[in-house]
């Protein structure tokens, strides 16, 4: 077997693929379907419904559950990872985003204009998940890890 031929045989690396890529796709659209216009950068960006993050690692661990069994290190350690993951999108990442969102706000006053090129960039505000972003991200991810499990039969 060539080196692709191999990897696109692993179960689980491929379900965790596809659910960051759907989820990506589906976030680009919903966000171009809102905003009535298209934003490269939600094909790659954080942050947004539903939740890359949440795809992955719940396409991961239902796909390490399905393949290798509930009681396998492999599900394990990606339960603890989605549980992480998920945990951090919700709490300190959308915190994050609240906070850049507010300092962006500041920095937009006319008092608050500074010469500094560094201060003029305005910070990332998408960067973390409310809990319904996270859930259907965690719904998307389980879903396609099912599908992929069928394929590879």
């Amino acid at each position: 077997m060539t080196f692709w031929e191999n990897l696109l045989s692993n179960e689980i690396l491929v379900s965790a693929v596809a659910g960051w890529t759907v989820a990506q796709v589906l976030k680009t659209l919903i966000e171009c379907w809102m905003n009535k216009s298209f934003s490269p950068e939600r094909l790659v960006g954080s942050g947004g419904m539903p939740s890359s993050h949440s795809a992955t690692v719940c396409a991961l661990t239902v796909g390490a559950g399905l393949r290798c069994g509930v009681e396998s290190f492999e599900f394990a350690i990606s339960f603890i990872l989605a549980s992480v993951v998920m945990y951090d999108a919700i709490g300190v990442r959308q915190e994050t985003g609240k906070q850049a969102k507010l300092l962006n706000m500041i920095m937009e006053q006319d008092f608050f204009k500074l010469d500094n090129e560094q201060f003029q960039k305005r910070l990332k505000e998408f960067v973390g998940h409310t809990p319904l972003q996270v859930l259907a991200g965690g719904v998307l991810g389980i879903l396609i890890a099912v599908a992929v499990h069928g394929f590879y039969g």
